[in-house]
């Protein structure tokens, strides 16, 4: 945190009750891009962060990460200087404790889940395991791996269509499918396993798609999810216009208390640190359905969480700076402890 500027010197963050003295915060790295097959999006993401913190006067580094090279990415970070790294990093490597592990070794503070959490989130087989143990209903699946010698086209769900068929450790709706048929699952599943070695199937639940936002252990206000599309893939969620979002949702009161609860049970189930969002199935009756959490949700200003933040009454920028706060304040407590 030592370096300071002439500009941060003079601001502070505040909104709806979030300040911090940013003339403390140092230079900032936000990483951003990776290897993933969500480079494009974390690129923007990053670019929105950087963009945001620039204009609060802080010290501010684009950072990169084009490979996951241990040592290549040890030595672009300690070049860098930065004194706190913000991650915008999507999918693999960004969400997976991969960059969370290399921060801890050299030692600097970063935004988000550790590494146990971001591994555990990354894995959809994993974190609904423990979503099960604590009693967070998820739907029914089935974990097919392409080394176990199942046949694609033999391959017999005891659910019936359709079926959802997808990776285990991808995000943004990549190598998803929404199967009808029995003679189109063989492709559904061949497109999964081109993006993983470890799919789900799993029952097909009809209702409302809901997303909740955390931050700082508090629950924002829940946004519905409305695409146009059959369901919120890649390209609905990317493309303007392909979606409409409520925020806040038009729920019942109870119901939308009980949405905080399940998703702030998941994050915390987890061990998720700062922020996270949580993306849910409201089925009939009002059953949520737990179906993964993001640790590292979208950030342009347009994305769901901060979305959620802003009508919540916090600001981009604030949301940014809030996280930042965060970190070192983990930082803080992990080497008082």
């Amino acid at each position: 945190m030592a370096v300071e500027t002439a500009n941060s010197k003079r601001q502070t963050a505040n909104g709806n009750g979030l300040s911090a003295d940013i003339s403390r915060f140092g230079r900032i790295g936000v990483l951003m891009g990776g290897p993933s097959t969500e480079r494009e999006i974390s690129l923007k993401s990053g670019k929105a962060v950087y963009e945001s913190l620039k204009g609060l006067g802080l010290e501010v580094a684009a950072i990169d990460i084009k490979t996951a090279g241990i040592k290549e990415n040890i030595d672009l970070i300690r070049s860098s200087g930065i004194d706190c790294a913000f991650l915008a990093l999507h999918g693999r490597f960004g969400e997976d404790g991969q960059i969370q592990a290399i921060l801890d070794e050299i030692g600097i503070p970063y935004t988000g889940s550790g590494v146990k959490a971001s591994m555990l989130a990354m894995d959809k087989v994993a974190s609904r395991l423990i979503f099960q143990a604590q009693g967070i209903a998820v739907p029914r699946y089935e974990v097919v791996r392409k080394n176990a010698g199942v046949s694609n086209a033999g391959f017999s769900s005891a659910f019936s269509f359709p079926l959802v068929v997808k990776p285990v450790a991808h995000g943004s709706s990549v190598g998803l499918s929404i199967v009808d048929k029995k003679q189109d699952l063989p492709a559904a599943i061949a497109l999964a396993f081109s993006f993983d070695d470890k799919i789900i199937i799993e029952e097909y639940i009809r209702g409302r798609e809901v997303t909740v936002g955390i931050l700082d252990e508090n629950v924002l206000p829940v946004i519905e999810i409305i695409p146009k599309k059959r369901f919120f893939d890649y390209e609905a969620k990317y493309q303007h216009g392909l979606t409409n979002y409520i925020v806040p949702a038009e729920l019942d009161a109870a119901v939308t208390v009980d949405l905080g609860r399940k998703a702030l049970g998941a994050h915390k189930a987890l061990g998720c640190f700062g922020c996270s969002r949580v993306d849910i199935i409201l089925a009939d009756g009002n059953i949520p359905f737990v179906l993964e959490v993001n640790t590292i949700p979208g950030f342009t200003e347009t994305s769901l969480l901060p979305k959620a933040a802003k009508v919540a009454g916090i600001g981009f920028a604030q949301l940014c700076v809030k996280l930042i706060q965060l970190a070192y304040d983990k930082a803080k407590t992990k080497a008082a402890s």
